[in-house]
């Protein structure tokens, strides 16, 4: 018995020292109990996200460690490319393979800096060398030529957001990390920066604060930068240039963040930001250690009263299971119904004050999106909030067409031809009216401008929507927010969305693509939409000191690109089609020329093979608008397409099914409807606790769970034997605070206790927000880390959009709020 006894405790003794220092994992990562190493699991440079990454007591503060052409890259700067991540078990290394094939065509012509051409292969390798220190080496197949000496350097990347206002020791000099980037400044290579923070061979990091401490130490000269001053959204950045002639070795880092021995992730009790309707479910998501015990401590539920907390009981959440890096637990307190305001603590952490309340969606929660948001967005106007103008009337100048052969850096391609009786660069009218910024680019994606059209019609053909708390003149081109017309604001920006789409199909004869900018410094202006173009339309034949009958010599006018595209342009002409349905009575006019526009689109664009899944949402908005008997027989002949396709336009149909007489179309449809559903509700249970299908991405899920939850309600109402509306519902608490991570704030801004309020709009260098904006939400830190940062340049987390965005959340607060509406009455 004495000697198993001894074999158990020299056996555990190892364990104890094995679990206190990095070590790899099955996932290819480093990892001990309050630290995580990951190395190149992300390849988004870009986002700040890939390289040597460092998670310090659940939180991500330091990324992207790799070798980079400039001191502090940006967003068009050359990228290496990768290979694969190469693990070595026995020696406990990852290594990962790279090179800059010739850089200067990385881009060109969107980098501000224009590099001679480079190849450069080498090979990041990262080894833990005890408790929580590892080492970080890049060798060089062959050295650096020349004229890339002192260009070429290792980057780490310290989050700025955690650090404003901590400290640093660089050898024997102090500083604060500061708030706003500071001079002197200084060129290097073509790059204007501030001066180096500090320079020397040993950097602490934040030393008075015991989770976030990091020391980094190289033989190579350590320079920290602040690499906001030449992009808004840069990080500080800790720099070894490569020495000339190195190779093995040429780079040699021992970085040790401090970790506080028995750290474990704090509990987070999520629930609703804004609360709950009574008969609602209600089920808050416990997110716990990954070593936490599995003995459960009680969770409590409290009434709040004039004398404070009330309780109301406790209970042992139940069991869900693992899901990324956590355990979860869960709370059903679906049988409280008793109106008024409550909290739940789990040991030391409480929640915020929610509501259970039959009107909780009656204030408050969508509203803000159409007396803020919608309207902030809007194009070709100004828009006043009393004493603030959000911005100044804009781009009068619209539009010059795009052109020919050109690959815009955001995307947009003009081919060969205008497809147009325009030439190239000619002004084109009819395109300065109507239509809603995108995101943070100001420009006019027709997919968005349709999208926030074809929502808004929705909303108000399933919801009766009839809300006016804003002044919108077309004529004066004018918005007033919170002062009233008497007309319905939903249908003034549908009239304000058809105005962009339906003025180019008038101009053009066919839909544009997109409206942009020219330049990258236009494209990446932060501030008054007014400030991006003069508002006059640009004549070649004058110069840029020139201005003659509201034309000027300053070729600042946003292009206008087209493209041969069918399926998009049967989206399209399905949002057109819809608008028209809704637009009958107040503006029939502008409906029957919007029915027109989607006729001739779908006769022209529906001869095209394939599109499935377009061709079924056009027929069956059409179907609705129109009740045309040959498009009928034409959406029952594409029967075996629809089954087939259920899951991306199976929605649509259930719009209209109701209208299809057909038994046997029916009957196999909704066969087919229930067997997608069964596997739903089956990828529900396991993909996550907050049950909706859920595979995060390093794009925020917000957006796509939002889609999922307004498809589901069409579903639902399609064939509600067959379906359910947790779906919906639970896609909107999602979005409400019931996601992964820390940071359990609405993803709709301004909306709830707590929301972003630091988001990726317009006004992102503000550090402000757009109410009623809806920000991307929770991303992934690959392989298994959520995050929702507050930081307003992480596109990936806090951007808004239109199309998708916002609207789609609007339309799931309207949903749920009318579901329980009819189960009272």
């Amino acid at each position: 018995m004495m000697n198993r006894l001894l074999l158990l405790f020299f056996t555990y003794i190892p364990s104890l020292i094995y679990a206190q220092q990095l070590q790899l994992n099955d996932q290819n990562y480093f990892e001990m109990p309050g630290l995580d190493v990951t190395v190149f699991a992300d390849i988004y440079p870009d986002g700040h996200q890939t390289g040597v990454t460092v998670i310090q007591h659940g939180i991500r503060t330091a990324a992207n460690g790799d070798l980079r052409l400039e001191t502090s890259p940006g967003q068009w700067s050359p990228v290496p490319r990768g290979g694969k991540l190469m693990a070595d078990e026995p020696n406990q290394t990852l290594t990962q393979r790279l090179w800059y094939p010739d850089s200067s065509k990385n881009r060109k012509g969107f980098n501000p800096i224009i590099y001679p051409d480079l190849q450069l292969f080498y090979n990041v390798r990262v080894t833990p060398i005890g408790g929580s220190s590892f080492k970080v080496t890049v060798d060089l197949d062959e050295p650096l030529p020349k004229e890339w000496e002192g260009k070429v350097g290792f980057n780490f990347e310290l989050f700025p957001g955690d650090l404003f206002g901590k400290s640093y020791l660089m050898d024997n000099q102090t500083g604060q990390f500061s708030t706003q980037p500071n001079g002197p400044m200084t060129t290097r290579y073509g790059e204007t920066l501030a001066e180096p923070l500090a320079t020397g061979h040993t950097l602490i990091v934040a030393p008075e604060e015991e989770l976030q401490r990091m020391k980094v130490t190289s033989g190579a000269e350590l320079q920290l930068w602040d690499g906001r001053t030449n992009h808004n959204n840069g990080w500080f950045i800790i720099r070894s240039e490569i020495p000339p002639g190195a190779t093995q070795k040429a780079i040699e880092w021992v970085i040790t963040p401090n970790v506080v021995a028995g750290w474990q992730y704090k509990p987070v009790v999520q629930v609703s930001q804004v609360g709950y309707h009574p008969d609602q479910k209600k089920i808050a998501i416990i997110e716990l250690d990954q070593n936490a015990t599995m003995e459960s401590q009680e969770i409590t539920l409290y009434r709040l009263d004039e004398n404070g907390k009330t309780l109301v009981r406790k209970a042992t959440p139940d069991l869900w299971g693992k899901f990324l890096r956590y355990q979860y637990r869960t709370f059903d307190f679906s049988d409280l119904r008793d109106p008024g305001l409550y909290t739940l603590a789990y040991g030391e952490v409480n929640t915020h004050a929610f509501r259970i309340d039959r009107k909780v969606y009656d204030r408050h929660v969508w509203q803000p999106t159409l007396e803020y948001y919608l309207p902030v967005q809007m194009c070709h106007m100004r828009v006043n909030e009393k004493y603030r103008v959000w911005h100044d009337l804009c781009h009068l100048d619209d539009a010059l067409m795009a052109p020919t052969d050109t690959n815009h850096f955001d995307g947009y391609l003009q081919g060969a031809s205008t497809l147009t009786d325009y030439q190239p660069l000619d002004q084109v009218p009819n395109l300065n009216h109507g239509g809603w910024h995108d995101a943070g680019d100001y420009d006019l994606r027709v997919e968005s401008q349709i999208g926030t059209t074809w929502m808004l019609a929705m909303m108000v053909e399933e919801f009766d929507l009839d809300y006016d708390a804003t002044t919108i003149d077309p004529e004066k081109r004018l918005v007033e927010i919170h002062l009233p017309d008497g007309k319905s604001d939903a249908i003034q920006q549908i009239e304000h969305g058809l105005a962009t789409v339906l003025g180019g199909y008038r101009t053009l004869g066919r839909l544009y693509r997109g409206i942009i900018c020219p330049t990258l410094r236009q494209y990446v202006m932060l501030g008054d939409a007014a400030s991006m173009t003069d508002n006059l339309s640009y004549n070649s034949t004058l110069d840029s000191t020139q201005v003659v009958n509201q034309e000027s010599g300053i070729p600042d006018d946003r292009w206008v690109f087209t493209e041969e595209n069918p399926g998009r342009e049967l989206y399209v002409a399905a949002g057109l089609a819809a608008a028209a349905r809704v637009l009958k009575d107040e503006n029939p006019d502008l409906a029957n020329e919007a029915l027109a526009a989607a006729k001739a689109i779908y006769t022209a664009a529906g001869k095209a093979d394939g599109h499935v899944s377009q061709k079924i949402l056009v027929l069956a908005e059409l179907i609705l608008t129109t009740e045309d008997p040959e498009l009928i027989t034409a959406f029952i002949s594409m029967k075996a397409d629809i089954i087939a396709d259920l899951s991306h336009s199976g929605w649509a149909v259930g719009k209209v099914i109701h209208r299809i007489e057909n038994k046997k179309f029916r009957k196999e449809v909704a066969n087919a409807v229930a067997s997608y559903q069964q596997g739903l509700r089956a990828q529900q249970q396991t993909d996550s606790p907050y049950g909706v299908p859920y595979k995060p991405n390093i794009w925020g899920a917000g957006w796509s769970i939002q889609r999922f939850g307004v498809e589901q309600y069409f579903f639902h109402k399609g064939w509600p034997e067959h379906t359910t509306s947790d779906f919906y519902e639970n896609a909107l608490n999602f979005v409400l605070g019931v996601h992964p991570g820390i940071n359990t704030s609405s993803f709709a801004s301004g909306v709830g206790a707590q929301s972003v309020t630091v988001a990726y709009g317009v006004n992102r260098a503000d550090w402000s927000f757009i109410p009623g904006g809806v920000a991307s939400g929770t991303a992934l830190i690959r392989p298994n880390l959520p995050e929702l940062k507050v930081w307003p340049f992480f596109w990936q987390q806090t951007e808004y959009v239109m199309g998708g965005g916002a609207t789609n959340y609007m339309f799931l607060a309207l949903a749920v709020n009318d579901l329980y509406r009819e189960r009272g009455e």
